[in-house]
Parts: C-alpha cells; sequence; structure tokens
C-alpha cells in the first residue's frame, strides 16, 4: 500500500491571467490560507482501471491527516496477499467519493468484511428482499410464489427505496394504512362499476333510445377499472409474516441492527369467515339482495342430496361424491391416482395434489403434513370408483393412440390430467342448473364436515378425515354449524322430560279453567287461615 499524502491548495488567481495560483501564491506562507486536502492510491479495478482517493476543504492539516489515517486503516483490513478483498475495499472507497458520503465506520466494516457481508451498509429494503427471495428457490413454489407475490405488489413499493438499516416501524405502518385507503378505492371503484353492469342487464335491447343508452353504457365499462380484489384484513398479516422473515435473516447474518420491525407493527384485526348452512330464512334473503350471508356457506344434507341427485349422470360424478363425503381438497381431488384406491380395504389414500399458480397447474404434495392420510369409503362410493373405472377404460379405447396415460383416477375425456380452474367453473354451473344456492367448490368439502358432524362423528376424526393439522382448526371453521349441533342436542335432551311438565309450561301462559281455579283454592291457604295460625303458634 502507497503511502497518501496531505496537500494545501488556495483559490487565489493572477489578477493578470485570471489563473489559478496554486502553489506559487504568496499567501500559502500562513497557515491559516488556503484548504488541505488528501491523496491516496487504491488498487486497481478489476479492468485494470486506476483509482485513487481525493478529498478536500478541510481547515487544518490535522483535519486533513485524521481523514487520511481513516482511509489507510481501512485498506488494511485485508492481507497483503488478498487481492479480492483489497478490491472490495477499494470499491467501497471510491463509491465514497463519488457519492460524496463520510468515510465509513473502521469497525463496523471490519466485521462486514470478516463475515462475508456486503460492505456498502447502503442496501435497500428492496434490494435486501430479491438477495433474499433468490435463497428461497428450494421453498415449495406455492410458498415461493406468495411471498414473491408479497415483495412485488406490496413491500417494494412501499418500503423497497428505504435503506434497510434505517427501516423503522412507522415507515412500516404507512404501507398498511396506504393499502387501506386503497382497499376503500377499489371497493367505492367496484361498486361504480357493479351499478353500471346492473343498469346495462337491465336496460332492454330494444328502441333506439335504449340501444343508445346501452351503448353509451359500454363505453362507460371500458372507460372504469376493471373489478379487483382489495388486499383484507386477513391478507395482511401474511405480508407482515413475509417481510418478517426476510428481515429476521438480515439481522441473522449482521445486515442490519439486532432489531425486527416488522414484529412490532400492530393491524387492524381481521375476521375468518365462518361456515353457515343455507336456511330457509338465508336463501330468501339471498334472493332478495343476491348477497351471501358469508363467503363461506354450506348446504344442508337435503341440499346436498339434491345435488348429487342432479349430477349422477355426470361423467365426473365420483368426484362431487367423494368432495361431498370425505372433504378432499379442489386439487387433492383432481390429483387422485388409480394406485392410491384400494377397492379390496374400500380405501383412497390422498398422496398428491395438482396445485394451481396462476393459470399454471403443476403436482405436489398435499398443503400440509397432515393432508397426506387414508380416508375410509363407504360401499356405495367404493363401487361407484370400480363403475368410473370401467367406464374410463371404454374412454381409453375410443381414443386409442390418443389416450394420454396419466394414471390419474377423475381425467379429460383423453385421459389428459384435469384443470383444477376448470373443474371450479363446472361446479357453479352446475349448481346454478340444479337451482341450488350458490356454493363454492371449497364448500363442497365444507359439506363433508357438516354431515359428519351431524352424524355425530367425533371432531377429532373430522379433523383427520378433512387433513386438518389440529382440531382447532375444525372448531374454528364449523363453529356455527358445532352451535346448530349443540341446540339440536339441547332438543333431544328435552324430549327426555316427561310431557306433563312441557303442558303445564303451556297452560301458565293460558286463562285458568275452573277446575284449575278449584284446585289453587285448595292449594293457597286464606289471609284469615294464615291469621289464625300465627296466633296459634
Amino acid at each position: 500500500m502507497k503511502n497518501g499524502t496531505v496537500t494545501r491548495r488556495c483559490r487565489c488567481t493572477d489578477p493578470e491571467t485570471g489563473k489559478d495560483l496554486g502553489a506559487s501564491c504568496p499567501k500559502l506562507q500562513s497557515r491559516r490560507h488556503g484548504t488541505y486536502g488528501v491523496f491516496q492510491e487504491l488498487d486497481p479495478a478489476q479492468d485494470g482501471r486506476r483509482r485513487r482517493f481525493r478529498r478536500g476543504g478541510f481547515e487544518t492539516s490535522t483535519k486533513a491527516k485524521e481523514e487520511l489515517d481513516k482511509v489507510r486503516a481501512l485498506m488494511a483490513i485485508p492481507e497483503e496477499d488478498d487481492a479480492w478483498g483489497r478490491t472490495q475495499i477499494s470499491d467501497l472507497l471510491e463509491n465514497c467519493v463519488k457519492d460524496k458520503s463520510p468515510v465509513p465506520d473502521y469497525d463496523e466494516t471490519r466485521r462486514r468484511f470478516q463475515t462475508g457481508q456486503a460492505l456498502n451498509s447502503k442496501i435497500t429494503v428492496g434490494e435486501w428482499l430479491d438477495t433474499w427471495l433468490a435463497g428461497r428457490k428450494r421453498l415449495r413454489k406455492s410458498g415461493y410464489s406468495r411471498y414473491e407475490s408479497d415483495i412485488r405488489i406490496h413491500l417494494k413499493p412501499h418500503l423497497g427505496h428505504f435503506r434497510l438499516d434505517r427501516l423503522r416501524v412507522h415507515h412500516i405502518e404507512t404501507m398498511f394504512n396506504a393499502i387501506n385507503e386503497r382497499n376503500i378505492e377499489i371497493q367505492e371503484q367496484n361498486a361504480q362499476r357493479r351499478a353500471v353492469v346492473a343498469e346495462l342487464k337491465a336496460t332492454p335491447n330494444k328502441g333506439a333510445e335504449n340501444r343508445a343508452r346501452r351503448k353509451w353504457l359500454r363505453a362507460h365499462l371500458d372507460a372504469m377499472p376493471p373489478f379487483r380484489r382489495i388486499t383484507g384484513l386477513n391478507t395482511q398479516p401474511r405480508i407482515r409474516i413475509t417481510l418478517r422473515a426476510a428481515l429476521n435473516v438480515a439481522i441473522a447474518q449482521q445486515v442490519m441492527p439486532a432489531f425486527n420491525p416488522a414484529a412490532h407493527v400492530e393491524l387492524l384485526p381481521g375476521t375468518k369467515p365462518k361456515a353457515l348452512i343455507w336456511t330457509d330464512e338465508r336463501i330468501a334473503r339471498w334472493k332478495e339482495t343476491g348477497e351471501k350471508p358469508s363467503p363461506v356457506m354450506v348446504w344442508t344434507p337435503e341440499q346436498a342430496g339434491h345435488f348429487l341427485d342432479f349430477v349422477a349422470l355426470d361423467r365426473l360424478y365420483m368426484l362431487w361424491r367423494i368432495i361431498a363425503f370425505r372433504g378432499t381438497r379442489r386439487g387433492e381431488g383432481c390429483g387422485v391416482r388409480w394406485e392410491d384406491h384400494s377397492a379390496k380395504a374400500r380405501s383412497l389414500a390422498i398422496a398428491t395434489q395438482l396445485v394451481q399458480d396462476g393459470w399454471e397447474v403443476y403436482e405436489d404434495v398435499p398443503k400440509t403434513a397432515s393432508g397426506v392420510r387414508l380416508l375410509a369409503l363407504d360401499e356405495e362410493t367404493n363401487e361407484g370408483l370400480l363403475a368410473h373405472k370401467a367406464r374410463q377404460q371404454r374412454e381409453r379405447e375410443e381414443w386409442g393412440e390418443g389416450w394420454q396415460d396419466t394414471g390419474r383416477i377423475f381425467t379429460q375425456e383423453d385421459g389428459s390430467p384435469l384443470h383444477p380452474g376448470k373443474v371450479s367453473d363446472l361446479f357453479e354451473r352446475l349448481v346454478e342448473a340444479a337451482g341450488l344456492p350458490p356454493i363454492r367448490l371449497h364448500d363442497l368439502r365444507h359439506v363433508a364436515a357438516t354431515l359428519m358432524l351431524a352424524a355425530g362423528v367425533d371432531v377429532k376424526v373430522v379433523s383427520e378425515t378433512l387433513g386438518h393439522s389440529d382440531t382447532r382448526i375444525t372448531r374454528d371453521i364449523y363453529q356455527s354449524v358445532l352451535d346448530d349441533l349443540a341446540r339440536d342436542a339441547a332438543e333431544k335432551v328435552a324430549q327426555l322430560v316427561p310431557h306433563a311438565r312441557k303442558m303445564l309450561v303451556v297452560r301458565l301462559n293460558e286463562p285458568p279453567s275452573s277446575a284449575d281455579a278449584r284446585r289453587t283454592t285448595k292449594v293457597q291457604p286464606s289471609k284469615e287461615d294464615v291469621s289464625e295460625q300465627s296466633r296459634s303458634a
């Protein structure tokens, strides 16, 4: 490492030529005239380019010497034979000159260098999120996609420009406040678009005036933003979890101070939707307003039976039946294979699923470890699967060489895998055609839970059948169903009480008959009897 130098210069110019006098200025004989600067030769860049550290404007030589000592101390951190390390330090000092920023702290730079971290402490939140996400490639595709969307849609636009080591709690709170404000805007725009769509449907396509009105409405719709989903209160904790996980790694690698601001952000409380049963009152209200009482709605056993009767001739009838009776998830039903079915044991193993990411579909293991499970089948379902297998064999013969042998139980007519999104669309069309109140395909899984609970199956067994990792999840989702069952149990207990008691309760609200009056007179003593008894006592 070459020795650096401290220089002194002034801005005095020759009165005649206007050029700088430089070292020939006579006033430089005074130490108070001019300013001091430092010069230090750096290691060449990777392309061989010569680099220097220059900085001036120091009032005294002492301050200039202190600056030079800081530079030389940083350059002494790597060993003499560590060419790569010396280049990194020189890069740091070169950027310091370009940015006109102070010389980095020696202790912090030495710590980062020894731990293999980036020497630039000005890394932004966005840069770190990209680095952190790149190290998550071994995650399941669905988990990686969730992290990527959280970072791309929310974290980088709101927080990406902040320096990582200067990220504070109020920065994150501001992000969530902006998300909630955006939600209000989206809801208002969706309501406006919904009103225009309703008016367009209600306007007949007859008459010049109506056609002109419809044309104006369609043009108005084209100019409006499309329907969009909000980032709800139940989604926001997921965004915070992504940020918190990324910052935990940054803290562990000592890229930022040992304080995670994401862990101290308080969010508005969200509520998970509860499963509600389609009662007659709720159906009437839905027909009147067009609004579902809850995002999660469940059919009654009678409604489920009506649907299964309606789709009895559908080629995917057994898929609907298995979801309705055994509660498989959509991807699990689409991904189940013939090797997972044991006709002898009357069982179906859930060991794989088809996952939809955007519109792309790929095979993966079940959602959780508890999702890998063995389902017992009733005799009718078991026989139905065998009949389905025979029909699939006939389809295979009809397609000949065009048949795709995927080994799956439920396929398209040419044997290719089902697309989960298309299956959901088909289910919605069948529900509408059956004249039933709407539920999602995933809600058919909730129907299975309702049927099992109504049949008196223990909650633990229901939880294991559904593939829940904990019975608390089952109780939380189906609390309203459990409440209905509790009321039913109360009624059954009341039936054990003699009917005479029930009749007495009813007759208390009726006018007393003459016989009742006579019995009441005999039982209740008169005021004179009470007085006589008191004197005797």
